[in-house]
């Protein structure tokens, strides 16, 4: 789960994590009264105004802008709240800026790169630090990685001492800045821990002329698997900022991504639908969606599964790959028949179930008069799906 910018620094906070003092806005007048109060606190004349979408690339995109006083904070937020981003990261369509944040201005001397995330190939926690900051992570690993250290962290003995010294030596950082760059660090393994992120990434991280060391960016991301040890978190989801087709599958316990095909997919077990979406694209079509409906795949969920995504109209064709193992085909097949009527199906519905009574349900799609195009293998089906696209 991806939360803002404003909520990332919030928790941080509580973790002995330095950020700047900030202040959300939803309005041009929240903005305005913002502003006031942090110059009121501040001796630095520059406010930062930032759009708070779930994407980076925002200051490329007009997204960050300096204000020196409160009538120009407000002119940036009238023209700011309401308007389309749009960043390498939001695709062409955009994210319309529906609140601010507005932060005190830093003295800056130098930026990097701070981030912790999860190595799968190791099962380790990566601690990863650049001097290169403000800039795409992955572009500098890409043309400058002896600009990029990683190191890894053994998540039952976590960060060492030793390891947050390493990180801040191979910044550049001497005396004071030295010792808050590990006392930084250091908090935000912390946090990072604490929280079950998934990702804590910090772009950039600045070291003041003054010498202190703030996250002038914060990017955090839960582990979704997690979040039942945090439910106050929930509370921070800003479902505007997410597909709505996902947003409705999740009221229905589905996982559901969505995606740019023309094939919609129903299976059970995600390394299931992983495979199903591969057969799609060797068959001559392109995934419409990621949708795994549990092991169960009941009635309920099936009839959820096949309006989340007849509401896609990119979806020419959809093919049903269910595993009957937890429970018989034939249980699925009459479940399959069962939300087809009620959905008023117009489609091809091509339908591979495999498992306990696989034959018993394949009878049942052929005789339920309805478009339901029984498949007898992958092959099978892979062929049947290229046949319903041409």
């Amino acid at each position: 789960m991806n939360i803002h910018e404003y909520q990332g620094k919030d928790i941080l906070r509580k973790f002995g994590v330095t950020v700047p003092k900030g202040i959300v806005a939803f309005t041009a007048e929240e903005a305005r009264q913002a502003a006031e109060q942090l110059f009121e606190e501040q001796d630095n004349p520059v406010v930062v105004v930032k759009a708070q979408i779930h994407a980076g690339g925002r200051g490329k995109a007009g997204g960050v802008k300096l204000a020196k006083s409160p009538d120009e904070v407000y002119e940036i937020a009238s023209q700011m709240i309401g308007c389309t981003l749009v960043t390498h990261q939001t695709g062409p369509e955009g994210k319309e800026v529906r609140r601010l944040l507005v932060e005190e201005g830093m003295n800056i001397d130098k930026e990097f790169y701070v981030g912790i995330t999860l190595d799968r190939a190791t099962s380790n926690n990566v601690l990863m630090v650049s001097t290169e900051g403000g800039m795409e992570i992955e572009k500098v690993a890409e043309e400058t990685p002896e600009k990029l250290l990683k190191i890894q962290i053994h998540p039952l003995q976590g960060l060492q001492g030793f390891q947050a010294r390493q990180a801040a030596f191979f910044l550049g950082l001497e005396g004071d800045k030295f010792k808050n760059t590990v006392r930084f660090i250091t908090a935000l393994y912390k946090a990072y821990t604490s929280i079950d992120a998934s990702i804590a990434e910090i772009n950039p991280l600045v070291v003041t002329k003054e010498g202190n060391v703030l996250a002038l960016d914060a990017k955090i991301n839960f582990d979704s698997s997690a979040l039942f040890r945090h439910r106050d978190f929930m509370e921070l989801r800003d479902v505007s900022e997410e597909d709505p087709f996902e947003v409705e599958a999740s009221k229905s316990n589905l996982n559901y991504v969505r995606l740019d095909g023309n094939v919609g997919c129903m299976v059970n077990g995600a390394g299931l639908a992983m495979a199903t979406m591969d057969m799609i694209q060797l068959a001559g079509g392109k995934p419409a969606n990621f949708l795994d409906v549990g092991g169960g795949a009941s009635p309920q969920t099936v009839e959820e599964g096949f309006k989340i995504i007849l509401k896609d109209k990119n979806v020419k064709a959809i093919l049903v790959n269910i595993f009957g193992g937890i429970v018989r085909c034939d249980r699925v097949a009459g479940g399959v028949i069962e939300a087809a009527k009620k959905v008023d199906l117009d489609l091809p519905v091509i339908v591979r179930l495999e498992g306990t009574n696989a034959e018993v349900a394949q009878k049942m799609l052929d005789e339920s008069g309805l478009n339901l195009i029984a498949a007898s293998g992958l092959r099978d089906a892979a062929s049947k799906v290229n046949a319903a696209l041409s």
